[in-house]
This record gives structure tokens, sequence and C-alpha cells, in this order.
């Protein structure tokens, strides 16, 4: 609804919602952002805009982007405990004035593996090393697959590294065979499927359908379809609970707004949703996405992390996943993640979507570890200058 009258914090006492804040930005290009404060103009009054954005970051990955070989980016990187995004950074070939961090039309892909595996651990009681079969290939998912029959070709791999390389006959019999619609759409809407979040720009929601179809919920809980969506900032939302000990946090981009004569009209403060799972599964998740960075899809783009000044420090750990759009010309290339200090509490999550086109340009975990290596490097550089120097 459209805002009449300015907000007046100033008269009424009052601040206005997060969800109206973007009625007060209008279409300024907050992300943009070279100065903070902002002056917004509302209504022919100017009031102060701050927003969370590491400039330094944001500019940095902007600056990274492989513009010739993608038709979308999306970089988003986020404070995991105070739900403070530190980088928005989007390139939209198609509709330049609409930022892909906050399209909730990207197929998830096998991101949705992470739903699906806190699912089957909370339902079933698997755990990191719980033993699963499957017959054929890894990447396809035939009807074939989807039975419990073995035999001397059938293959039995631990759930954890069935995660780590994105065993999709694996995660197809858990969503035909082992959880019903409930339990897919439930822990769906858990991780904010189908919900809507409090955020100070529009954020269209996440889509996710699941039908009793045995074969449809293999497509779901492996990823293997188009019709599960979202945004590469409700990725970093999922990624959050799992950081937080099931908790996902909520996002928020402004951390306050003060009106022409200095009040305050709108102050950012931390806000969690409701727990998607239980602190023991967020326990078993955060081993899986482990090992998807130490031996499974995204070992060969964090190679060499613990000989790096920077990454050696941290616990990082991640998703990947990748899928066509159905005219077959666009590759929709995922990657979410952590990276949290081993011996410190700062703790990010990182979100990126990149839609390749004829060639293959810079993934989306490359994005990621550029994003986690900047922000640590200026990170660490800060509480080093801080520290006074010992005496000693």
């Amino acid at each position: 609804p459209a805002m009449s009258a300015p907000p007046q914090a100033d008269r009424d006492n009052r601040l206005i919602a997060k969800s109206d804040v973007h009625i007060l930005l209008g279409d300024y290009p907050i992300t943009d952002l070279t100065t903070q404060p902002a002056a917004v103009d509302f209504d022919g009054r100017v009031y102060r805009v701050t927003v969370s954005l590491d400039p330094d970051l944001q500019h940095y990955l902007l600056k990274r982007m492989d513009r010739k070989n993608s038709r979308y980016i999306g970089i988003v990187a986020m404070n995991a405990t105070t739900g403070r995004l530190l980088a928005m950074a989007g390139f939209n070939r198609i509709e330049p004035d609409q930022n892909p961090c906050l399209m909730a039309s990207h197929p998830a892909a096998s991101l949705f593996k992470i739903v699906a595996a806190a699912a089957a651990i909370e339902e079933k009681g698997y755990t990191a090393g719980t033993r699963l079969k499957f017959n054929g290939f890894k990447h396809t998912l035939y009807k074939r697959q989807l039975t419990d029959k073995t035999n001397r070709y059938t293959n039995t791999i631990s759930l954890k590294n069935s995660f780590a390389q994105s065993v999709n006959p694996v995660f197809g019999k858990i969503g035909a065979l082992y959880l019903d619609r409930e339990a897919l759409t439930t822990y769906g809407e858990a991780f904010v499927f189908n919900r809507e979040v409090d955020f100070e720009l529009p954020w269209p929601t996440s889509h996710l359908a699941v039908k009793e179809d045995a074969y449809h919920r293999a497509e779901i809980a492996s990823g293997f379809n188009r019709q599960t969506t979202l945004s590469p900032l409700h990725g970093a939302v999922i990624v959050s609970a799992v950081v937080n000990g099931g908790i996902p946090v909520e996002p928020t981009l402004v951390e306050r707004i003060e009106d022409p004569a200095g009040n305050p009209v709108y102050r950012s403060e931390p806000r969690f949703l409701s727990a998607a799972m239980s602190p023991q599964t967020a326990d078993v998740l955060d081993q899986l996405m482990v090992a998807t960075v130490t031996a499974g899809t995204a070992r060969k783009v964090f190679r060499g992390y613990s000989r790096n000044k920077v990454l050696s420090h941290l616990n990082l750990g991640g998703k990947t996943g990748s899928i066509y759009n159905r005219a077959h010309d666009a590759r929709f290339d995922w990657f979410v993640g952590f990276a949290t200090e081993k011996n410190g509490t700062e703790k990010i999550v990182v979100s990126v979507v990149v839609a390749h086109e004829k060639y293959i340009g810079i993934r989306a975990a490359e994005y990621a570890r550029m994003a986690i290596e900047h922000h640590f490097k200026d990170y660490f550089a800060r509480e080093k200058q801080a520290r006074p120097e010992s005496s000693g």
C-alpha cells in the first residue's frame, strides 16, 4: 500500500516497520551506496539512510564479476549471527534494474538436498555415517534407480559422502521411499520456502510444491527439477540455520533511518525465525557441508585452503547445485556455504547463483571463495590492529 504521509517518528514516537522501509526508499539504488549515510528524498523531506553493506567487499565483488559469460550473477554475504548483509552484489543482463540476489525464480537444484537431509536426519534418525545404497550413475535419476533392490552393481555410500558428492539416486530414494509429501513440505517451509520474511526491500517468496507421486518426491528431494525455486538471499538464510544450531536468522540491509531533525525513523535489530531443525541435526548438516568442501563437489575450488593464510583459520562448509533452464541456453550454478572462525566468533554465510551461457566463466563457488577470503582478510587485519601490542 502507498504511504500517504512521510513516516513521522518524531511526531508519534513510533518506528516504521521493517516491511515498510521499501516504501520510503522507493527506487533509490540502496545497494550501490558509495558513501554513507545516503540522503533519500521522500515526499519533500530528506531522510538519512545507513546500510549494513561493507562497501569494500561489495565493490570488490562487483569488479570481479564475469559479465561476458553470465546472464545473472547474485552474490550474498551475511553475518550469520546478526543477519546483517555484508554484500548483495548483483548483475542482470536481462533486467538490469532487478537484483538477482532478491529474485526467487532461480531453480534451487541440489540446494534442496540440505532440506531433504535435515528431514531424513530428524524423521529417520540418519547420521553422517548412515550407510545408503544406490544403483547407476551418481547424477542421474531414473525410476529404475528408486528401488530397494540390491545386486552386484549396487553401491554403498554414507549420507555424508552422498551429500558431499550430490548423489541424486540416494536423495531420490529418500524422497520416494522414506519421506512422505507432508515431511518434505513441512521441512521445506521450516527452511522458509513458501513463507514471507520481513525485509527492507521487496523480496519474493521461494516456491515449493510437493505432489504425492513417488517419482515427483524423488525429484524434489534430490533437486532434480526446475519447479522448486529460491533466491540467493534465501540461500543465505538456509545456511544460517546450520551455523546457528538450527535457527535461521532474519536478514537485514538497512541499519537505521533518521528524519531531517536527526530523529530515528527505523532501527534494525537482530531477529531470528522459528527453529528449522534441532541443534543435533544442525551439527550433522555441518559435517555434511564440511565434507562438500574437503572431499566433495566444491573440493577443487577450495583446494589448498588448509595452507591459505586466511582460509586456514576458518571452518568451511558448503553445498553446490547446478541445472539447465528449460530452454537449455543457461546453466544455473549454485554455491551456498559458511565460514566461521576456528578461534573466534566471526561467522558469515555466503550464497551465490550464476546463470552461465555458452561458456562457463567464473563458477559460483569461486565467487564464494573470493567473498570469504576478502571479508576475513580485512576482518583479521582490523582485529590485529585493535589488539594492543604485547609488551613482553
